[in-house]
């Protein structure tokens, strides 16, 4: 990865940590960033949200709106189980 790519998944990161993670964490969610490239953020579901299709399609479509407010590089969220 290079430096560019590592700053950027840090900051995509930290905007999941302080805007989006409190709120999935009272639902039992978990969210791992996995990768950060050309416009993708690749993320992991966890915990309640992370079994249920329908759920992980709200939970990103979420995610995608409040993430792009603080990292607009962030086109769109590839979200696997």
């Amino acid at each position: 990865m290079s430096a560019t790519t590592d700053k950027l998944k840090c900051r995509v990161e930290k905007a999941l940590a302080q805007h989006v993670g409190p709120a999935l964490e009272m639902d039992g969610t978990l969210i791992e960033v996995l990768d950060v490239q050309n416009g993708v953020a690749r993320i992991r579901l966890g915990g309640v949200c992370g079994n249920c299709p329908s759920s992980i399609m709200a939970v990103v479509m979420g995610i995608e709106a409040e993430l792009r407010k603080h990292v607009p590089e962030v086109e769109y969220i590839e979200a696997t189980p």
